[in-house]
């Protein structure tokens, strides 16, 4: 069996196949072997009737803003990570932290390393995840480099540990198997919904954009806070 068809065969396990089919993921995510997820995370499958209500969006900046912009992105796509060491520090800067704008982190998993991140990422709640997301994308090299799974994910552990998160509470988090289903399931119900295929992407009110640079996202969000 080949690379592309392990893959495919884990990713099916946890719901990923059709979305690795139709993403554009050789150009946008580092490429990994298969792994399993670490003890109760390596769970069977995910259901159309997996309830994805507890899985909260995370959001920054003033919730009331009149423009919304959603990131759509993977914890293993350089690109993304080129986003937030770059054109995010300066859209929180002029936008977000001075309310302008609302801005929704929604995570697309293209590999189980990308969820394993996102669940360190969420382990601290809302209050501390863009910090850790801040850490993980600053560290994506060294995390996703760091050689087998179990190296991976203790490279992971580090950075939850970093961020003041305890080992009891980083372990839960990985080991939340029912989180995992419900958090592969809420991805693929808004990625749907948005039309999604490619990271990083964005909706600007409403309206998808692929990737882009600071000056031209800049411009439509001028654009929308004149209208």
């Amino acid at each position: 069996m080949n690379r592309r068809n392990i893959l495919l065969g884990a990713f099916a396990a946890l719901g990923l196949g059709s979305w690795y089919m139709t993403s554009n993921r050789s150009a946008t995510t580092v490429a990994f072997p298969d792994a399993a997820l670490p003890g109760a995370a390596n769970a069977q499958g995910t259901s159309g009737d997996v309830d994805t209500s507890a899985i909260p969006d995370m959001i920054a900046g003033n919730a009331d803003a009149t423009v919304e912009i959603i990131e759509y992105a993977s914890f293993t796509c350089p690109h993304c990570a080129t986003f937030h060491q770059g054109p995010y520090k300066q859209l929180k800067t002029d936008y977000i932290d001075t309310g302008k704008v609302k801005f929704v982190y929604r995570e697309v998993y293209f590999d189980r390393f990308g969820l394993w991140a996102s669940q360190v990422a969420r382990c601290g709640g809302k209050d501390k995840f863009f910090g850790m997301a801040d850490l993980i994308y600053a560290n994506q090299a060294q995390w996703t480099r760091a050689g087998d799974p179990a190296a991976i994910v203790e490279e992971l552990r580090k950075i939850g540990r970093l961020a003041g998160l305890d080992n009891e509470t980083i372990e839960a988090c990985l080991q939340d198997s029912d989180n995992q289903q419900a958090l592969v399931a809420w991805y693929k119900e808004n990625a749907e919904a948005d039309g999604i295929d490619s990271t990083p992407s964005f909706v600007i009110n409403g309206k998808k954009y692929s990737n882009m640079s600071y000056a031209e996202m800049k411009e439509i969000i001028e654009d929308a806070l004149a209208g």
